[in-house]
């Protein structure tokens, strides 16, 4: 896939970025590779993918070598220098370079299998790090990290095959029902969560439903039913409008607020075709 002409400055604005957080590939000099958001090393890869960029350009080669250093033998990622390694940072940095081509590269299949060890009993992936304190909400898992780590796991043979993805699914189905703040990063479904947002990046409508249509657990199920009703009811002439981008991404041409957005209705259009052509919309 080539860039589009129309999406040639938004590439030129992103590299332009490269070394603006003080190092190269967007990271900072002691190589935080999650750092300046969403100019950090693991957003920009995804957006410069989601413009049309092959994978397979030097610029997002090296990117993908650079988050690949960050890779610790009991695959886990540690994106930051100091600190502690939390599960989010490892399924964001395995998510990336799932959509970079990676996801049959031997550090990622330890890196999967990590992920499927420290799952959580609910299904999801939570980090032990509280920072609103401590409450019945925070020992749910975080729906935002397990949306991601779905994200990832569909590159995978685990795809439809593993109960243990199928029990994350139904966790992010309840959190439809629930909709209260879970886990110790407190991710709710409100008003901020229902306004599309594109690029994918946090916990979003749009994101949610994207990623769920993958998975057959989800395709029928009357709450993500519910879920891709709420997303259609906000085509326009069945696009997809950005409600609530990055303000940061404010003078980019692929996801300017209250416009169409060509790129996220080919994201839309996939949904549709993971459903394929027999699926009920609900009455």
């Amino acid at each position: 896939m080539a860039v589009a002409k129309q999406y040639e400055s938004d590439v030129a604005g992103i590299l332009a970025k490269r070394h603006d957080n003080g190092g190269d590939y967007w990271a900072t000099s002691d190589r935080r590779l999650i750092k300046g958001s969403p100019f950090s090393t693991l957003n920009c890869a995804f957006m410069l993918l989601e413009l049309g960029m092959d994978c397979s350009e030097p610029v997002l080669k090296e990117t993908a070598d650079l988050i690949l250093s960050s890779w610790r033998e009991d695959g886990r990622f540690k994106l930051s220098p100091q600190g502690a390694i939390y599960p989010c940072h490892t399924i964001n940095a395995v998510r990336i370079l799932c959509h970079l081509g990676y996801a049959s590269d031997s550090r990622l299949k330890r890196t999967f299998d990590h992920l499927l060890e420290i799952q959580h009993k609910d299904g999801g992936w939570r980090c032990n790090k509280l920072s609103f304190g401590r409450g019945p909400e925070t020992e749910f898992s975080n729906p935002g990290p397990t949306l991601a780590a779905l994200d990832a796991f569909r590159f995978t043979c685990f795809l439809n095959k593993n109960q243990s993805l199928d029990k994350a699914v139904e966790f992010l189905l309840n959190h439809w029902e629930t909709r209260m703040p879970l886990g110790p990063c407190h991710y709710g479904i409100g008003s901020l969560f229902m306004q599309v947002e594109y690029p994918f990046a946090y916990y979003n409508l749009f994101f949610y439903v994207y990623v769920l249509s993958f998975y057959d657990r989800a395709k029928r199920d009357r709450r993500f039913l519910e879920a891709l009703c709420a997303l259609e009811s906000k085509l326009v002439n069945g696009k997809i409008v950005v409600e609530r981008p990055n303000h940061k991404l404010a003078g980019f041409t692929f996801c300017k607020k209250g416009e169409p957005s060509d790129l996220g209705t080919e994201r839309y259009h996939e949904i549709l075709k993971n459903l394929g052509s027999n699926y009920e919309r609900l009455g």
